[in-house]
């Protein structure tokens, strides 16, 4: 059985409280959604990445935009 659906959505304002990886944002009706996550070296790098440093040269020990916790799933 086929359903074909017509909408029309206007959104003012939209909160993401966070994604990662295989998350799914979806705005509107779709059929199946099948969540995939690849990870390519697309650069072909061979070893880690340099520390993340300032750009007056100190290591950075934090995140450089402070975060926010996420609210806990029962309050969504």
């Amino acid at each position: 059985m086929n359903f074909y659906i017509q909408q029309t959505i206007q959104i003012n304002n939209i909160r993401i409280g966070g994604l990662t990886n295989s998350s799914v944002f979806q705005i509107g009706s779709a059929g199946i959604i099948k969540p995939a996550s690849f990870l390519y070296n697309t650069g072909g790098f061979l070893e880690p990445a340099p520390q993340a440093s300032s750009p007056g040269g100190t290591p950075i020990e934090a995140p450089a935009v402070p975060l926010t916790p996420s609210a806990p799933a029962y309050a969504r």
